[in-house]
């Protein structure tokens, strides 16, 4: 039954002839190897390259246990006669196998390339990768008692920033098989989500204003949320950062960093039934593009203003032309944003975690970026920047006119 169970799941993930598998771990070499070549090296704390594994390997595991598209595998599954032990860890090894492959593998490649390690050290590695998958399966299996998933985090986080590495080792494998005696004691049907039918409730709703239909899909997805607000938290820090720079003209760099907004800019990628309505009804090209260019816009323009509200504070001397920057930076990225769902939508994938950490997410980012070192290095570009953001913005009116 186990084996079954791990067997269908993987096939989801990996693909009918896991041919997704030998990509992946193509790419992983291609990436560790360029580096490598390369010679570029940095000195990385032991301790902050085990939280960095740590937390990117359970914050994705987390995501992966969210993604609502398991429900409906799992709705299957769980009408079945199972054993709730072994499809337990059935579903968490076939999710963590992908999470520490396609994902935290990546990030295994490039510290390994650019940073000196020892056996231990890579055998440390590969213990914070095993349990912050099952730590993050253990949690999530009683969110409802979050306050003691939080405390745990900060526990460990804690330990792993100030504990030497002989201790570190030992706590980590401690706490793996913590994780394993709570997973033991789970009920499967804690790794289901009953609030999907709220999804479909909005699904229902998204005809009668695409502008409630945006607010709506955010409030049903918090990890939007909780993304928006890591952002504006970033436009608070920022201008700290970029303190000892700001004769540079760095400004719309802090613009270009802050487009980096993922979730909110692949809304037709994660909903197939919006595309397909907006694709094939008549007149939903304008009807959709402009509303949602201008939500891009207002996003972004949130984020910029705290940035520059936070710069005046920090540093001073914010100006008319930085405030210009701001207004511009927004409505490119927004209106880049657009075009590229609208052209250049993600197919293919297998979970919501896959469209989150796709690499067509930093096109618009390393665009704007290039765009504001060109502005910080000649700010007289900035005019002529602005009249071809209203020539696109005329392209894009003509494009979904009718």
């Amino acid at each position: 039954m186990m084996k079954m169970t791990g067997k269908a799941f993987a096939k989801k993930l990996f693909g009918a002839k896991y041919e997704r598998l030998p990509r992946t771990l193509l790419v992983d070499v291609i990436v560790f190897w360029g580096l490598y070549i390369a010679g570029f090296q940095v000195q990385v704390a032991d301790s902050v390259r085990f939280l960095m594994i740590s937390a990117f390997t359970a914050g994705v595991m987390w995501q992966a246990l969210s993604s609502k598209d398991n429900a409906v595998e799992l709705t299957a599954m769980l009408m079945l006669p199972i054993r709730a032990r072994e499809f337990v860890f059935s579903y968490v090894a076939a999710l963590g196998a992908y999470t520490v492959v396609t994902k935290t593998g990546l990030l295994a490649a490039i510290l390994l390339a650019v940073c000196a390690w020892e056996p231990i050290e890579i055998a440390g590695m590969v213990i914070c990768m095993i349990q912050a998958v099952l730590m993050a399966a253990a949690v999530y299996s009683l969110r409802k008692y979050w306050y003691a998933g939080v405390l745990w985090t900060a526990v460990i986080t804690a330990a792993i920033l100030f504990l030497e590495s002989r201790f570190l080792a030992c706590l980590l494998l401690v706490n793996g098989m913590l994780a394993v005696l709570l997973l033991w004691k789970a009920d499967a049907y804690g790794f289901y989500q009953w609030e999907s039918k709220k999804r479909h409730a909005v699904r229902q709703q998204k005809s009668a204003s695409l502008w409630r239909y945006f607010f709506r899909y955010l409030s049903c997805h918090k990890n939007y949320l909780l993304n928006t607000a890591v952002m504006w938290c970033v436009a608070l820090a920022l201008p700290y950062f970029l303190r000892e720079l700001a004769g540079l003209s760095v400004a719309p760099l802090g613009f270009a960093i802050l487009s980096l907004n993922t979730p909110i800019c692949i809304l037709l990628s994660c909903d197939p039934d919006l595309e397909q309505a907006v694709r094939f009804l008549p007149g939903q090209k304008k009807a959709f593009c402009i509303p949602y260019c201008l939500f891009l816009f207002f996003c972004n323009m949130a984020a910029d203003v705290i940035f520059l509200f936070s710069w005046q504070l920090q540093n001073g001397g914010v100006t008319v032309w930085m405030a210009e920057g701001a207004v511009f930076f927004a409505l490119q990225s927004a209106v880049f944003s657009v075009l590229l769902e609208w052209f250049y939508p993600i197919r293919g994938w297998k979970i919501e975690s896959d469209l989150w950490h796709h690499p067509r997410k930093y096109a618009v980012p390393v665009v704007m970026l290039l765009i504001a070192g060109a502005v910080a290095a000649w700010p007289v570009l900035l005019p002529a920047l602005l009249v071809c953001l209203a020539a696109e913005t005329v392209v894009l009116l003509y494009m979904c006119r009718g």
